[in-house]
């Protein structure tokens, strides 16, 4: 859990997520300021800041990953629509489209797996960054997933959780990505990206050298979004599998794939992290990714992950 929440930490939007709980009018400049750099071809391009707010929300740290993570953990064992259809309705949340529509079918009465089937972004990877606590428990994440996705969203989220589970019980990382691999089958689109991705990783050799063809095999750019279950999951597992489980490794190079960055370095921080195991994370991200801001659930603002990750085990 802590190496996901590092990995979350490390993506560019991260910092745009935590810009959340700063007042609305500094987001609103950062669009002028964007558009101001489009109309008169600047490259210099603006930031995420504060001007005279508090600077804490844009320091190094987790955001929504880290807390949706945190969330599951801690409702884990309740059934999964009626932990979600606490949420519907409440104004003060920030989700991806996935789990928007998920909470407004479910105050509509479209009960999972209508919920997740049902919705225009039943493919994405919210279920597969959730799914990291059930892999972490033993626990299948099927169900959960199903309340926000269906297809490639809730593959994804096996793979995710098979994969995880493997790691925690102390299984190399290739037999890891085997299971991951046992839960895509070959005939939908995140099993032949999978399969692409992590060929093309081990052709490269190393996790920065797999960058470009990663980016080469999994994204097409035509797309809006970077959150597809269908390219995150398998740009996750074929960074974990040919940097040997090396968070630091894995993690920077995720982070190099712009398109995906909102969730594969997290997913790759989470597979990384539970194989080598709490102890070996850099001591200084660590402790940077542990506390949350509450910029998606603002009831956990403050929260330990660390404590959480506890409770859970």
């Amino acid at each position: 859990m802590i190496g996901l929440a590092i990995g979350d930490a490390a993506g560019w939007p991260s910092a745009r997520h935590r810009s959340g709980v700063l007042a609305p009018w500094s987001r609103r400049l950062h669009r002028e300021l964007d558009g101001f750099a489009e109309e008169h071809r600047v490259t210099t391009l603006p930031v995420p800041f504060t001007l005279n707010q508090p600077v804490r929300p844009l320091a190094l740290g987790p955001s929504d990953d880290a807390e949706w993570l945190a969330w599951t953990a801690s409702t884990l064992h309740e059934d999964r629509a009626e932990a979600f259809g606490r949420l519907a309705g409440r104004d003060d949340l920030r989700a991806r489209i996935s789990v928007r529509t998920a909470l407004d079918n479910l105050a509509g009465g479209r009960p999972p797996p209508a919920s997740g089937h049902d919705n225009p972004h039943f493919f994405d990877d919210a279920a597969a960054v959730r799914a990291v606590a059930f892999g972490a428990a033993g626990l299948d994440p099927t169900r959960d997933a199903q309340v926000t996705n269906a297809g490639d969203g809730v593959l994804g989220a096996r793979a995710m959780a098979a994969a995880v589970a493997a790691l925690v019980g102390g299984a190399p990382m290739t037999a890891a990505v085997a299971a991951a691999l046992a839960e895509l089958p070959d005939d939908t689109a995140i099993g032949h990206a999978a399969r692409a991705a992590l060929a093309a990783a081990r052709r490269a050799g190393d996790p920065f050298a797999a960058v470009p063809a990663l980016d080469a095999v999994l994204f097409d750019h035509v797309y809006s979004y970077g959150v597809a279950a269908a390219q995150t999951v398998p740009a996750a597992l074929a960074l974990a599998e040919v940097s040997g489980g090396t968070l630091p490794a894995a993690v920077s190079a995720a982070a190099c794939l712009s398109p995906a960055a909102d969730s594969a370095p997290a997913l790759t921080g989470a597979l990384t992290g539970a194989f080598s195991g709490h102890a070996a994370l850099p001591r200084g991200w660590s402790a940077a990714a542990r506390t949350l801001l509450g910029c998606c659930l603002p009831e956990l603002a403050g929260v330990d992950l660390l404590d959480i990750a506890k409770g859970l085990a």
